[in-house]
């Protein structure tokens, strides 16, 4: 049975590129592996969030994980802040990751390029707080989109680093792991990148999202002017379409629209009007048990001072371990 440790920044909402890139395998995983997922308010902190705002969206993300359908009874759901052996392994892998090598990873480069007036140390050592989420369990799989495939990558090069240096076979190599046969990236709406809330606020449809406004997102999306010729290649904008209906419409009903691209008579207000009925579909039932999950403050409480004592137990065995290998004194 693999270790799985995943988990989603607390920042916002959970939009549909978060339930398809991750959670829908979180379900799944958790019948089939042993697994800890963690909201990570810790990484929120890089853009300095009011505290009031952080507890809120900590909240809002965990009702979310619940209603989508993650069972804290199976794994455990916490949050990473209440974990202190997490904060104590990232100081420590801190002094085997270089500054250099940080400084090279793109996702750092595009904060620093959107946000120059905010560039701190938790940003340039954010790839090192994953890792410690991911190693803290030895988790040797973890759902994550393309995107963060590079810091995953870092993450086997910081157990490898620790093993070789200290002359161990202690952490092992953590891959990227979903069900399909290549990690999901959900398009957003403007024709461009990853769905996203750093992205824009018309990029995402939220899992909460009101009808009426995820319908307005949807007919305002990016398209073109249409097909040039029959069976054309369609443009990024109008892909990301096509992705989005085949993840929350019927196969014939992409089928259909596939079809009406490749002999130009496709009309894109009726492929966005049929996108936007799918998607109010898919996030109706999600929406309706967040908001009795939501009502139920003993369910949250319980769920995460559970999870955070389930979790405990893994995160302080390795790190008591991790002291002694380093020469330590064991808490």
């Amino acid at each position: 049975m693999e270790i799985v440790v995943s988990g989603i920044r607390s920042t916002g909402n959970l939009h549909l590129g978060n339930y398809f890139g991750a959670v829908q395998n979180f379900i799944r995983m958790q019948q089939e592996h042993q697994c800890y997922f963690f909201i990570a308010d810790y990484h929120a902190l890089t853009t300095h969030p009011d505290p009031a705002q952080l507890r809120r969206s900590a909240r809002s993300v965990l009702v979310e994980y619940l209603a989508c359908g993650i069972d804290p009874d199976v794994a455990p759901l916490y949050l990473q802040s209440d974990l202190k052996e997490i904060p104590e392994l990232y100081m420590l892998l801190n002094m085997h990751a270089y500054v250099g090598e940080l400084e090279k990873v793109p996702t750092f480069k595009d904060k620093v390029r959107k946000q120059p007036d905010n560039v701190n140390a938790g940003l340039l050592t954010y790839p090192v707080l994953m890792a410690a989420d991911v190693m803290i369990h030895k988790a040797t799989k973890v759902p994550v989109g393309k995107d963060q495939e590079q810091h995953l990558e870092m993450a086997r090069n910081f157990a490898n680093r620790f093993n070789h240096f200290y002359g161990v076979d202690f952490f092992p190599e953590p891959y990227p792991f979903n069900f399909g046969q290549q990690l999901v990236k959900v398009p957003g709406l403007d024709g461009s990148g990853k769905m996203g809330k750093s992205e824009g606020a018309g990029n995402a449809i939220y899992l909460r999202e009101p009808d009426a406004d995820l319908r307005k997102k949807v007919m305002r999306a990016v398209t073109d002017s249409g097909p040039a010729e029959p069976n054309s290649t369609p443009t990024a904008a109008v892909a990301n379409l096509f992705t989005l209906l085949s993840l929350v419409s019927k196969p014939t009903v992409v089928e259909q629209f596939e079809a009406a691209y490749a002999d130009c008579s496709i009309r894109y207000g009726d492929l966005k009007k049929q996108l936007a009925d799918d998607i109010a579909t898919f996030v109706a039932p999600i929406r309706e048990r967040i908001l009795e999950i939501e009502a139920d403050e003993a369910l949250i409480h319980r769920t995460l001072t559970a999870g955070a004592e389930k979790a405990r137990v893994s995160a302080s065995k390795t790190l008591r371990e991790v002291r002694e290998i380093m020469g330590f004194k064991a808490n």
